[in-house]
């Protein structure tokens, strides 16, 4: 299989441009010149051009670094000419040498180029699943605009163990957020289960307690099945919403993180009392999931998260102050709320992020216009 690239291409982040590879090229063969006729040793400095072909291997294109193989062996072999070696053996062993190096070096270039568009299709295809499974912000339904994002800590998954839903229902607009215990594809299955079994329940089932049974029981399916491969058994935090016309709201939290509210009469965590067991663990606790009702009035805002969020550390160990950073953000437009968010976590945590990160800002809309127009 060929490579073809754009003269003027720049490889995958922190790749090399042409201007660099030519200063690159005149620059060390300039400064060898220099120091070479300064100490009387222009041939004898003049092959150490050799490694700077596998230097641009590894971060430049395959045409660039062919360039640089040729002007390195060209160079090499001008040096030779107006000052050679003493023997004839010695000249023909540093041409050689230079000539195996640098083909080397093109070969190499080839290799990475092709494993980094390997990469880059994987990371595509993974990106396109990521979209029919989880759908793009911003969600729209007769009575939500929803931003946010969505972060796996595994960035070549594209989709990690938090997942998310907002839909139109016959019952008013239904939202998901959920987290599975663990990490990797054990957390990403039982993730899909629950996913797939909202999008059917929030359409059937016409109480908030028969979706929240239906996502149960899909959890205990999903770990009646790993049992039977040896897997790990997982419980799915989440926390369900219910959002008709009315200002009213109703949740059901199965041991997740409340929602927070950010409006010009307050911020801060809405309280939902006592959340029940999270999905999967129903049966360890005699109570039944009972809905909570809370207030959400038009053109306010919600914040839904899941724990790697609230739980995100800085160097010292101090965990994330969200309820505390609210306040701050709460003018900002609905758009803006989630980038804000993410961009403040990770300088509060120096890049050291190291949990799926899942966030849904609800904003109620002052009105109830067509689904499909979003601001």
């Amino acid at each position: 299989m060929g490579i073809s690239e754009d003269p003027n291409a720049v490889t995958r982040e922190g790749g090399l441009t042409w201007r660099v590879v030519a200063g690159w090229l005149v620059g060390i063969t300039a400064a060898l010149a220099v120091t070479g006729v300064a100490l009387d040793r222009e041939t004898g400095l003049a092959p150490f051009l050799v490694f700077l072909p596998p230097l641009i291997a590894g971060r430049g294109t395959v045409r660039q670094t062919a360039v640089a193989s040729v002007w390195t062996i060209l160079v090499i072999i001008g040096s030779l000419i107006r000052s050679p070696l003493p023997n004839a053996a010695a000249t023909a062993s540093v041409i050689i040498f230079a000539v195996a190096l640098d083909g080397l070096s093109v070969v190499q270039a080839v290799r990475r180029v092709r494993q980094e568009r390997e990469i880059s299709r994987l990371r595509s295809a993974a990106a396109a699943l990521q979209r029919q499974i989880l759908r793009p912000f911003p969600l729209a339904t007769a009575e939500l605009v929803v931003h946010g994002l969505y972060e796996p800590v595994e960035e070549d998954s594209m989709v990690g163990g938090d997942v998310y839903e907002a839909m139109p229902t016959p019952y008013g607009s239904r939202v998901l957020i959920a987290d599975v215990q663990g990490k990797g594809l054990p957390a990403i299955s039982a993730a899909f289960a629950v996913l797939n079994s909202f999008r059917e329940a929030a359409l059937a089932e016409p109480t908030l307690t028969a979706v929240v049974d239906a996502l149960e029981n899909s959890v205990l399916r999903h770990n009646s099945f790993v049992a039977q491969t040896g897997e790990e058994q997982r419980f799915v935090t989440a926390l369900i919403l219910g959002i008709g016309s009315e200002t009213t709201a109703q949740a059901i939290n199965c041991g997740h993180i409340p929602p927070y509210q950010l409006s010009e009469q307050g911020t801060g965590q809405i309280h939902l009392g006592e959340a029940s067991l999270p999905l999967g663990l129903a049966s360890l606790s005699p109570e039944p999931r009972t809905v909570t009702p809370f207030n959400f009035p038009t053109d306010s805002t919600l914040l839904l998260c899941t724990d790697g969020i609230t739980e995100t550390r800085d160097p010292s160990g101090t965990f994330y102050p969200l309820e505390d950073r609210l306040s701050a953000w709460k003018h900002l437009p609905p758009a803006e709320i989630a980038p804000t968010v993410h961009h403040d976590l990770e300088q509060f945590a120096h890049g050291k992020l190291t949990d799926d990160r899942a966030l849904l800002v609800l904003h109620r809309r002052p009105s109830s216009p067509d689904a499909s127009s979003i601001p």
